[in-house]
């Protein structure tokens, strides 16, 4: 190797934004005359939540508005910090304020504090004693307690554009010490990016560390096949027990019952490369082929359980085929959600109206009491007429000729529905 000096501090690190003339992104929020800036320029910084994918410059933009604020500035991370350390914090802040000294507390990841956790910045936040600014890539409205998110504004972070990345890689190079001194000749920017996510911070370390694979080459080319030997694997934004996972699983559902098989490949791809569980995903398509399906095409039902077995009992990675097989199938598959509505109007009515009695003749009489009263009489036993069907009620009086059911004329249902309005003559509306 080179009698090169490389430095023990990550680039993002290196080259981390000191001002908001520095800072790359974000323009919604820091634009002129946008919210947050008018607050770190005018000084009238109050609590408040960043919401945003990695990458996208949540400890940046803490870190500048303590510097150009003169607050002090400390920082936790919730994985590793608990109530004993932010007690600690509140009692510098009241040391601060003694002095007329603002405090700044950053946490990171503030989505995995617990309820009491959270619980302990309240009267600190509300009174001012500090400022709290939070980061989290969670929806907030799920994980930030009401009381904490009453007291903190949420602004909404948006994902980087490429052309935002490629100026913060080309930045990086440029004001970067170890970097600068060396003989870049060329990027594949586009595959970089690709590999990132999104993630500056993810940008910037790949890159960072591709250079350094190629320190001896006196011109070093970033190439496709060097960042490859770099990152075996995308960096995916999939977080199994958060917003992106209902997300994602969301897209995938409604592209199934939207009829689209390539959409739902996506879907089911981003799923299983985030690492999702297999079993989870073949759940959801046993519901689904139920809920969306049902008798337009029944053997739906029935490829979807055989899925969920043939996975439980293979796992990854050929599960992924028999799960895109299933996917397909139903997304290809002709739709009826009446078997669904017709349990959902059935409930509406077993929740809403009174508990009517079974019909008498509708009732078991397995002793000679039940007979004598008249349990089972006048019973129409329906394999003892044509083609195994009477007109009969077979539900409470008060309900008589009530409706749940309507098939649609889609697939195998057509089937069914035809075969209904033929048995019932014009009594129920198929």
């Amino acid at each position: 190797m080179k009698n090169v000096n490389i430095p023990s501090i990550p680039l993002a690190e290196r080259v981390r934004p000191q001002t908001l003339v520095e800072f790359k992104g974000q323009e919604s929020l820091l634009g002129k005359g946008k919210p947050l800036r008018n607050m770190i320029e005018n000084d009238t910084v109050s609590s408040f939540i960043m919401w945003g994918p990695p990458g996208t410059g949540k400890t940046t933009i803490a870190k500048i508005i303590a510097q150009q604020t003169g607050s002090e500035f400390h920082q936790l991370n919730a994985v590793s910090s608990g109530v004993k350390d932010i007690r600690s914090i509140i009692d510098i802040a009241v040391q601060n304020k003694t002095d007329f000294k603002k405090t700044i507390l950053f946490i990171d990841e503030i989505h995995r504090f617990n309820k009491a956790q959270q619980d302990a910045l309240l009267n600190s936040v509300e009174s001012g004693l500090i400022t709290l600014i939070g980061a989290t890539t969670e929806n907030p409205s799920f994980e930030v307690i009401p009381a904490l998110r009453s007291r903190a504004r949420i602004y909404i972070l948006e994902p980087l554009s490429k052309d935002e990345l490629e100026n913060i890689l080309y930045s990086a190079i440029k004001k970067d010490e170890f970097l600068s001194s060396l003989n870049i000749k060329e990027i594949d920017i586009d595959f970089l990016i690709y590999l990132s996510g999104g993630d500056a911070r993810s940008l910037l370390s790949v890159f960072e560390a591709a250079v350094i694979q190629e320190i001896n080459s006196e011109e070093i080319y970033i190439s496709k096949q060097v960042l490859e030997n770099v990152v075996q694997k995308k960096n995916i934004l999939y977080d199994k027990a958060g917003e992106e996972h209902y997300n994602v699983i969301s897209a995938f559902i409604k592209s199934v019952r939207g009829s689209d098989p390539d959409a739902a490949l996506y879907w089911l791809a981003r799923m299983i490369e985030g690492g999702e569980d297999p079993l989870f995903i073949a759940r959801r398509l046993l519901v689904l082929s139920s809920e969306d399906i049902g008798n337009a095409s029944p053997n739906g039902l029935v490829l979807a359980e055989a899925a969920f077995s043939a996975v439980d009992k293979i796992g990854m990675p050929e599960a992924r085929i028999i799960l895109a097989q299933c996917t397909t199938y139903l997304a290809s598959s002709p739709k009826s959600n009446a078997s669904y509505m017709g349990i959902e109007k059935a409930f509406e009515d077993v929740r809403n109206l009174p508990m009517y009695g079974v019909p008498i003749h509708l009732r078991n009489a397995p002793t000679k009491l039940m007979k004598a009263i008249g349990y089972g009489q006048d019973y129409k036993y329906a394999h003892n007429y044509e083609q195994h069907f009477v007109l009969e009620n077979y539900l409470p009086e008060e309900l008589k000729d009530k409706q749940y059911y309507f098939p649609t004329d889609i697939g195998q249902e057509k089937t069914l529905r035809d075969r209904l309005k033929m048995l019932w003559k014009g009594k129920k509306k198929y």
